[in-house]
């Protein structure tokens, strides 16, 4: 199917307009749609067959017309095209700027955001998750950037507990939180999410051969790490 023209986004967004009440005029000088109506300010819609880094730098651009600017691109296609859109939605939201979208079989507009000053919700809980996490991570030991595995303070304690098995056999769940200060040692190894214990019997914990071949493949030898820990 070849690419819409820009232009095929021009009528139905002019259309939609002005049910609205405007006077809708194209290509008025930078400005792809520009629209009037009495007592309020003016509008202006930028058209593009897609979202594009360019299409956010013209519709910032004529921010310093008007505070009404307006981005409108075809309608998205299945799921993929849709979380895409979606995300572009939220960035248009922060940068004030207000989102269409065209159905071009038909001509039909959906408006999902206005133009309006961005206010950022915080998450006190997304907050207070990474600030834990930050301070109880031992050192700095993943490069930011990585999509590879990375070393959470989850992972740094669940290490602590193996290396303290390696050495010591079976033990019970309090000793090892005792000793490696780990204060979660216990329900780190019942809840075994890497697979690198099992229960040897009520509160005792073993090192299982998963927990073995980490200590000898990932990290040091046993006795070297739980001497660096």
């Amino acid at each position: 199917m070849p690419k819409p023209a820009e232009t095929a986004l021009y009528a139905p967004v002019k259309a939609y307009f002005e049910a609205l009440g405007y006077t809708v005029k194209g290509e008025v000088g930078a400005a792809d749609l520009m629209a009037l109506k009495p007592g309020e300010e003016p509008l202006i819609c930028e058209l593009k067959t897609t979202f594009s880094l360019t299409l956010l730098q013209q519709a910032i651009a004529r921010q310093a017309i008007t505070d009404e600017v307006y981005v409108a691109v075809p309608r998205w296609s299945g799921k993929t095209g849709w979380r895409a859109f979606k995300g572009n939605i939220g960035l248009c939201k922060r940068l004030g700027l207000g989102v269409l979208s065209v159905t071009l079989s038909d001509g039909t507009v959906q408006a999902h955001a206005a133009p309006a000053p961005f206010q950022p919700r915080k998450s006190k809980v997304k907050r207070k998750a990474l600030m834990r996490e930050f301070t109880a991570r031992a050192g700095d030991p993943t490069l930011g950037g990585t999509n590879g595995k990375i070393t959470t303070s989850y992972r740094q304690d669940a290490l602590r507990c193996a290396a303290y098995l390696a050495q010591n056999g079976i033990v019970k769940g309090a000793e090892v939180a005792t000793q490696t200060g780990v204060t979660r040692a216990t329900r780190i190894m019942a809840d075994n999410h890497h697979g690198w214990f099992c229960r040897a019997a009520r509160g005792l914990y073993a090192l299982s051969e998963a927990g073995e071949a980490v200590l000898l493949t990932e990290m040091a030898p046993p006795s070297k790490l739980a001497q660096n820990l």
